[in-house]
């Protein structure tokens, strides 16, 4: 076994998100070693006019690196799922799941920019800092205090143990 890497995924969900997002957490368990999940939050469809997301981070721990996690785990859990990738980079899904951080590296600037990226993965990095030197949930406190996306106390996430 290799080393380990940690990781932060970000998960969401806009087709029966409420049973997706604890399903794929489950499933998540048989490969990762699960550190936190964040509390599940609710924004507006980006990019279409599909219905609301539902988004979750979790960190954890893997033998594997970035492409291996993402084509041997990620990629067939999604499909598994259901998740039909399309020309439509927006469409609806049951998840959707992707690599946030590696081993402390952001592999998404976009994370800065966005409520349903920023909010969840805050949870659980909250002191991640972006270049200009604002923590995470900085930048976090900003999109819940715009409403533009809400905390779903309904939806529970945890990890089997």
């Amino acid at each position: 076994m290799g080393s380990e890497h940690q990781v932060c995924l970000l998960l969401g969900s806009n087709i029966r998100p409420e049973h997706n997002l604890p399903l794929a957490i489950d499933q998540l368990q048989n490969y990762l070693k699960l550190l936190r999940i964040s509390r599940v939050w609710e924004t507006a469809s980006v990019g279409s006019a599909g219905p609301n997301f539902l988004n979750a981070a979790i960190l954890a721990h893997t033998s594997l690196n970035q492409k291996s996690l993402k084509l041997k785990i990620l990629r067939p859990l999604e499909a598994r799922m259901g998740r039909v990738r399309s020309a439509d980079k927006n469409a609806p899904r049951p998840i959707d799941l992707d690599i946030i951080l590696f081993d402390g590296q952001v592999l998404d600037s976009t994370i800065w920019n966005f409520a349903h990226r920023a909010v969840p993965v805050a949870d659980i990095q909250p002191e991640l800092r972006s270049d200009s030197g604002e923590t995470l949930i900085e930048i976090a406190g900003k999109f819940v205090s715009e409403g533009s996306i809400h905390l779903r106390l309904d939806v529970v996430l945890q990890s089997r143990e």
